[in-house]
């Protein structure tokens, strides 16, 4: 952690995401965060479909969130910028940009439930991006909710730890309070959600000694000014413990635990002071780096107006009555309204138009977007998500957000008279979301649409239809392969046209080899005295990444390999860009032919929660999709949880087979684990004539 020059406005900025598990109850939690901070003054309802961040027509009619929607208000003299993400495994990729520019988050846990499949998920993208967090227990009112399971499994499956600042006033239905273990004071709440502060029932106390012991204790373990002044029987004060869990909360040693029930608004008002008192601003958090191509060296990005501007663009949203909507994260400097600013990456420039705050489907304009903040940026042409925003006098470009493969495909067709529309709202749908991709099948002239999933494809369609009023027919979706190799080959590439005349030539000797299962595609030029000039190395590469698009077996995109330029000749007149590329493109077919060419496909991990009397009834079905399954666990509210991972081709139609043998009480969440090579008579399935 790095403490820069005092200032007051960074210090009372926090920008936090909301994330959990679906159905945990974020966008509930975050209505009410909106409702006591003043910026609505209804309260929103998912069942009812009036909520203010689940604002797409899509989300309110299915209870979901399916984008990330920004938010910001304010509390005890602190703004705060929240963004609400998606809790289905589908939509992970928003809670992933969110992640990637926020300073701390609040994950949501369902009180019955406790951890469940996406809650890991979500964590250990957390994990990944260092961001400190604290948790609220949520639906603490329901039957089954117990604080005490849910912290334990917080340990136990997320490897955290976790401190309680809280213990429960009553279960379940008698859930009326919290006692604060900090302040040692008892919070009731009231029908409106307001905290009425009362001293400890006396019945409670000898309870309550013990939980503020053990909560001190675990702080202990992480503070060593806590630790000492435990052993020497020092008397903590509220300052001090707050001060000791700010610390461990940003250097993500520690995880604050609090309760309540979003939907009685029990809870949010301490939740509030939870966030202001042990998430971090983004003077507590290390600067990112971005790297100056013109100096090539990396650079700090400090949080201060005063610095070079540097930005990114985290999500893109299209308007019809405005246009693109950017939303960006100033990391250092100030966008200013009427400024020209930079894309490092392409090197285009454009003015800042309307620079607005957002309110999720609400803005507000403003002048300017100072350092640490965040906001929307209107009419930016060339924004891309991920893209890095800084001044033609100070170049800099910050790492790309990196997104999972799509692993599911579907064929969309439309009449000749929409194709124009078609194509628009295609390319905004792309602008918008970084795992959707779309090619065209040249054999069967239909357009193919990938994506992370059945809900995904399906919300895309439905956006087509009623957003952009494009008619459009879709064909069941099927299992997006991929393509790769199993051994290492030598092959040479030859474009040589000389009949009189300006001719083409070019000859080169490719190595390629296979990567580790997610590397990618990797290219290196060994090429020594010039046997291909310079100027065409870029050439041969272009015309090998286009033909690693289509592999052999299936027409499936070809992944994990390396491709070494070692040889090649060129000629003084008939040698060009065409030439190389053309040579490029021929030498990977003809070596990845030569290469032992692999079929890959999609390996689901799904996690199935049934009743006790279903659980050989839903194991057997498992098995007859050739599933492996990896864990079974009996949990305290007699559901069986099942863990088990199953080729994507065998679980389409699944959620209609578990209602079948569950008699409608099981449910499952399914999300992309890894690649795997198919096995022979899998592999004779995909290749019938049938397929495209």
């Amino acid at each position: 952690m790095q403490t820069y020059v005092k200032n007051d406005r960074l210090r009372k900025l926090r920008n936090i995401g909301i994330i959990a598990h679906i159905d945990a109850g974020k966008t509930t939690t975050t209505e009410r965060i909106l409702f006591h901070t003043g910026k609505t003054h209804r309260l929103g309802s998912v069942d009812d479909g009036t909520t203010v961040t689940d604002f797409l027509p899509q989300e309110r009619e299915r209870g979901i969130t399916i984008q990330s929607a920004v938010i910001t208000c304010e509390w005890a003299d602190h703004q705060i910028n929240l963004i609400d993400t998606p809790g289905h495994i589908d939509f992970t990729a928003e809670v992933q940009r969110s992640l990637r520019v926020l300073d701390g988050g609040v994950v949501i846990f369902d009180g019955v439930a406790g951890v469940e499949p996406q809650s890991e998920t979500v964590w250990r993208q957390a994990d990944r991006y260092g961001v400190p967090r604290i948790a609220f227990v949520n639906k603490m009112d329901r039957v089954g909710a117990s604080l005490e399971r849910t912290v334990s499994m917080i340990r136990d499956r997320l490897n955290a730890h976790p401190i309680s600042v809280q213990m429960p006033i009553g279960r379940e239905a008698s859930f009326q309070g919290v006692i604060d273990l900090i302040e040692m004071k008892a919070v009731f709440f009231q029908d409106h959600g307001s905290p009425m502060i009362k001293e400890i029932p006396s019945d409670l106390l000898p309870a309550v000694r013990r939980r503020r012991k053990q909560m001190i204790e675990a702080l202990a373990d992480v503070d060593d000014d806590i630790a000492l002044a435990y052993i020497e029987g020092e008397e903590l004060d509220s300052d001090a413990l707050v001060e000791a869990l700010r610390r461990a909360t940003i250097a993500s040693e520690a995880v604050p635990v609090l309760c309540g029930s979003a939907l009685h608004n029990q809870g949010i008002h301490l939740l509030l002071d939870a966030i202001v008192r042990f998430l971090p601003s983004p003077l507590n958090i290390d600067p990112i780096t971005a790297y100056a191509p013109e100096q090539d060296e990396h650079v700090l990005c400090v949080p201060k107006d005063d610095a070079p501007l540097v930005a990114q663009v985290f999500k893109i949203s299209s308007d019809r009555y405005v246009g693109k909507l950017s939303f960006v994260r100033v990391y250092s400097g100030v966008m200013r309204r009427g400024m020209t600013i930079l894309n490092a990456a392409t090197g285009q420039s454009e003015r800042v138009g309307r620079l607005v705050r957002m309110y999720a489907d609400r803005r507000e304009q403003v002048e300017e977007i100072r350092a640490g903040d965040l906001g929307g940026l209107l009419g930016y042409k060339s924004a891309t998500t991920g893209q890095t925003i800084s001044t033609q006098e100070r170049p800099l470009v910050l790492e790309r957000i990196s997104f999972p493969e799509p692993v599911l495909d579907i064929s969309v067709a439309t009449n000749g008279s929409g194709r124009d529309k078609f194509a628009t709202a295609l390319h905004q749908l792309l602008e918008e979301d970084p795992t959707l991709s779309v090619r065209h099948n040249e054999e069967t002239g239909e357009t193919v649409l990938s994506g992370m999933g059945e809900l995904h494809l399906e919300v895309v369609i439905d956006r087509l239809l009623r957003e952009f009023g494009v008619d459009v027919s879709a064909r069941a979706p099927r299992v997006a392969y991929r393509e790769t190799i199993s051994r290492k080959v030598c092959v040479e590439g030859r474009q040589v046209k000389q009949t009189g005349g300006h001719g083409q030539y070019a000859v080169i000797e490719l190595e390629l080899e296979p990567l580790a299962p997610g590397t990618g595609f990797v290219f290196e030029d060994a090429i020594r005295r010039g046997a291909v000039p310079k100027e065409f190395i870029r050439a041969v590469e272009s015309g090998i990444v286009e033909a690693m698009k289509e592999g052999p077996l299936t027409k499936a995109p070809l992944v994990d390999i390396k491709a070494t330029l070692v040889d090649g000749k060129h000629h003084e007149t008939d040698s060009s860009d065409m030439a190389f590329r053309l040579a490029g493109a021929s030498a990977l077919r003809e070596g990845v032919r030569r290469a032992g060419p692999l079929l890959l496909e999609p390996i689901m991990e799904l996690e199935v929660v049934a009743p006790l009397d279903c659980t050989g009834d839903v194991i057997r079905d498992l098995s007859s999709r050739a599933a492996k399954v990896m864990r079974i666990e009996l949990t305290e509210t007699g559901v069986q949880v099942i863990t088990a991972e199953a080729r994507l081709a065998r679980m389409f139609a699944y959620a209609t087979s578990l209602r079948s043998v569950t008699h409608g009480r099981g449910t499952f969440v399914m999300g992309f684990s890894h690649y795997a090579p198919v096995s022979e008579e899998a592999l004779q399935e995909v290749l019938q004539p049938s397929y495209p």
